[in-house]
């Protein structure tokens, strides 16, 4: 009862609405928003995708890093290419947290802090819109497939006096590979500008750093995004410049969401609100705002 009231309280504080999230509404918002985003990303897999434009491409990017002095990304996985205990972990790490780490977040925010949660999933879902946009407009061949592999640049590469990169998870392992003839044939691995790695993990940092309560949260949330940034550096899946990218979807996903959000907040039926004047006030006995965490 002390809770309830102590919620109540907090939203009388505040005259803007107070979101009343329906959890099997935003599951299905959020499970068929991912199945679409699968379904486009995988449509045509990397066999249907030219690599010699996947290759220019990276071309592209190799040459505007070049000219930027930040084409080192062969450098850096170098110095890990003899700790393959810590490359397999990487890859799982790779493979695994991008999802859960997410899927996490976004289920944490809705439960503790409902008002925010139309503006952070929104932001998600802009950014990962227009990153599938990034894939279909500029297939990319990411640093790992500079390489004589399947799907990968092979002779054309070396020839153009490009290092050669390892492609980690073939070579160490994971919990999947692309190697397998069911990955290969749905999964598009010219999906690299954006990062959505990238942007995924800078969004639950964003969402993460400002509520969680402990010190020690806050500073592993901030070094999330720069260990997924270190991790498909060293994996060789990204260049930096893919991102940069991400960050940059991240960005207009929050303005162009955080403007939905506050459009929808206008129209209580739409946003599945309630005015905060029809919400209980707080009675005498309601615990103080120290008693609870932030």
């Amino acid at each position: 009862m002390k809770l309830r009231n102590h919620r109540a309280a907090n939203r009388n504080d505040d005259s803007s609405p107070t979101p009343q999230l329906k959890w099997w509404k935003e599951s299905l918002y959020v499970l068929g928003f991912y199945l679409a985003y699968s379904l486009v990303r995988n449509r045509f897999g990397s066999a249907s995708v030219d690599s010699i434009e996947a290759f220019n491409n990276a071309v592209q990017i190799i040459d505007i890093e070049k000219t930027l002095g930040i084409f080192n990304e062969a450098i850096i996985q170098s110095w890990f290419l003899g700790v393959p205990l810590l490359l397999r972990v990487l890859n799982i790490f790779y493979g695994s947290f991008h999802f859960v780490v997410t899927a996490s977040v976004l289920i944490w925010l809705a439960w503790r802090h409902p008002r925010d949660y139309p503006t952070w999933r929104n932001t998600i879902m802009i950014a990962t819109g227009l990153a599938l946009v990034g894939f279909a407009l500029f297939p990319l061949m990411p640093p790992r497939l500079l390489c004589d592999c399947a799907y990968g640049a092979g002779p054309i590469a070396a020839s153009t006096g490009l290092p050669m990169f390892v492609d980690t998870l073939a070579v160490h392992g994971g919990l999947w590979s692309f190697n397998t003839s069911t990955m290969a044939s749905i999964s598009n691995q010219y999906a690299a500008m954006p990062s959505l790695h990238f942007a995924w993990a800078l969004w639950c940092a964003l969402v993460l750093v400002p509520r969680v309560r402990h010190r020690s949260a806050r500073v592993l949330a901030a070094l999330y995004p720069v260990l997924t940034l270190v991790t498909v550096v060293i994996t060789g899946n990204h260049y930096w410049l893919d991102a940069l990218g991400g960050a940059l979807i991240v960005a207009i996903g929050w303005f162009l969401g955080s403007k939905l959000a506050a459009a929808m907040q206008k129209d209580p039926v739409r946003a599945d609100t309630v005015p905060a004047e029809s919400l209980p006030t707080a009675t005498s006995g309601t615990a103080s705002p120290s008693d609870f965490p932030g």
